[in-house]
């Protein structure tokens, strides 16, 4: 016999699995779940209700398990973004609008939500875990303005760039024929209050040195709020082991 899910399509899947937890979410024992974002909300503008720097998501359910098993979205590299579709519950959230420490700590949080906080690993050929909740955010003091935007001062000629953290979408979407280029491109969002596109371009083009595209570009990655991955593992008998978590599509199949 067929699955349910068998029968419907990509977008379907995602819907329906919204809509069973809204029709069992009453009778359920488990209530939406506040996660805490690593950003803490200043990336985002205060229109944006990623500005209050949390988000609500609810339990994984056996029927959100159809999404990760979906081979169009595995194909596709999108079985994390429509999981995440189905179990933020917050209004008007996308979740590629998240920066990626973000989003990262949100698919995380949908794993602990579903299957706990133990995550196997290997090390030093003996079978550990990591606890996933003992994840802790890098520490982020950067501080931004109404848009979410922050400064950088250049240092050679004093030049202040307004800019912003990318969001993963953003983020997905550079090239990596022009990177660099592309990178200042969407993150500088002004020159010394000049938010004129054309005039951004064109000091990026010819005004800002090699070297202090490096710079900047290094601050940036430096500063991004994320996790910290290094933690550590316990093992059967109980012995403690650094390790570091790695991120990625074998998070929710071990």
């Amino acid at each position: 016999m067929s699955k349910v899910t068998d029968r419907l399509d990509n977008k379907q899947i995602v819907e329906l699995a919204k809509q069973r937890y809204e029709q069992n979410k009453t009778a359920s024992k488990f209530p939406g779940n506040i996660i805490s974002l690593p950003s803490q909300g200043k990336t985002y503008s205060e229109s944006s209700p990623l500005r209050s720097g949390k988000i609500e998501m609810r339990h994984m359910t056996a029927f959100d398990e159809d999404i990760l098993t979906n081979q169009t979205y595995l194909t596709e590299g999108v079985v994390f973004d429509k999981l995440l579709e189905a179990l933020i519950i917050s209004p008007n959230i996308n979740p590629n609008d998240l920066v990626p420490g973000d989003k990262e700590w949100a698919i995380i949080s949908a794993r602990i939500l579903g299957y706990g906080v133990d995550y196997p690993v290997n090390i030093k050929d003996k079978e550990a875990v990591i606890d996933l909740s003992k994840l802790k955010a890098v520490t982020f003091d950067e501080n931004s303005d109404e848009a979410g935007y922050f400064t950088y001062t250049v240092p050679t000629t004093g030049d202040i760039l307004t800019y912003k953290y990318l969001t993963a979408g953003e983020a997905q979407n550079i090239s990596e024929s022009s990177r660099i280029s592309e990178f200042l491109k969407h993150t500088v969002q002004a020159v010394n209050g000049n938010t004129s596109q054309a005039d951004i371009q064109e000091y990026l083009k010819f005004d800002l040195r090699a070297l202090d595209s490096r710079k900047f570009r290094k601050h940036v990655t430096d500063t991004t709020p994320g996790l910290d991955y290094n933690t550590t593992a316990t093992d059967a008998e109980g012995g403690v082991h650094d390790a570091v978590f790695r991120f990625d599509v074998k998070l929710f199949w071990f």
